[in-house]
């Protein structure tokens, strides 16, 4: 069994973009640019946000947070992305989900720009992507194809399954997984809560993508050996025994997957960090892509 590492992956992706954007500044003065908006005081979105601010400083990007609280009305959040939308400097921007209630996410997603969309979920780069062309890919899919191909793991005529069907993490990998790519040309089954037998299709896997957000759900008994385990997965266990009261664990139950498995992703420590990565890479295509228009 070996542990795919996220972590270690990413910083080595991290410090390849660093050295891009060193040669890009001296050579054409371009510094890629990405703003995020965070609507609120959700613990989990200010630590993701604060992540991506700090990697944007690691790799030399310039970065801008627009902090509003959730009192913020939807037409105020939507003249915020307008203004995002029309700023030159500004080469793609996030806004981090989730929202308060009270404002419409789709109509969010469909008021950024497609060509400012780094995290992938407008619908212009999401049909791009089904279709094989050339767009923004959604930041977690993305980051796991990286993994599989840095780790050089054979998907062509593999059986994959994915379990859970979001538009940010399941759907698009059932897609990425079966196109006729590298990583991909595997034979994909995506699963969800209404899949009979559930057990039995996750053991016929030889990949497994595990996205469903359920603590622990994939246990050994579910897994084949040798399979590849991608644990999407990232879920807070009361534990009283840790100092913060609680333990993260993924979808999939580590200790008594680990064994039979040939890759596996740690939580934390594996999907995660190439999520923030994804979201780079794509901010530094966007500013590329402005210096050929």
């Amino acid at each position: 069994m070996q542990i795919i590492d996220g972590k270690a992956l990413a910083a080595k992706i991290k410090q390849e973009i660093k050295e891009e954007v060193a040669v890009l500044k001296r050579n054409h003065q371009v510094v890629p640019h990405l703003a995020a908006v965070l609507v609120g005081n959700d613990p989990a979105s200010q630590s993701y946000v604060k992540s991506k601010v700090r990697s944007c400083e690691l790799v030399g990007f310039e970065s801008t947070l627009i902090r509003k609280d959730d009192s913020i009305t939807e037409q105020e959040l939507l003249e915020i992305i307008e203004d995002l939308n029309e700023n030159d400097d500004v080469d793609g921007f996030i806004v981090q989900l989730p929202l308060p209630k009270h404002i419409d996410e789709q109509k969010v997603t469909l008021t950024i720009k497609p060509e400012k969309d780094v995290d992938g979920f407008h619908p212009v780069n999401f049909g791009k992507m089904t279709q094989g062309i050339d767009a923004f890919l959604p930041a977690t899919p993305m980051g796991i194809l990286e993994m599989l191909k840095r780790y050089e793991i054979k998907t062509e005529g593999k059986h994959c399954v994915v379990l859970g069907r979001s538009n940010i993490v399941g759907t698009p990998m059932s897609i990425l997984l079966s196109r006729k790519a590298y990583p991909g040309n595997a034979t994909v089954t995506i699963t969800h809560s209404r899949t009979k037998d559930l057990s039995a299709v996750l053991r016929s896997a030889d990949i497994i993508i595990a996205a469903i957000g359920i603590p622990e759900f994939v246990t050994g008994d579910m897994v084949k050996e040798d399979c590849v385990v991608i644990d999407v997965g990232i879920n807070r266990v009361e534990d009283s025994t840790r100092l913060k009261g609680y333990r993260l664990v993924g979808d999939v139950d580590f200790e008594s997957v680990s064994s039979r498995c040939s890759y596996i992703t740690p939580v934390p420590g594996g999907v995660g960090p190439m999520t923030v990565t994804a979201l780079l890479m794509n901010t530094l295509k966007s500013a590329k892509s402005k210096m050929s228009a």
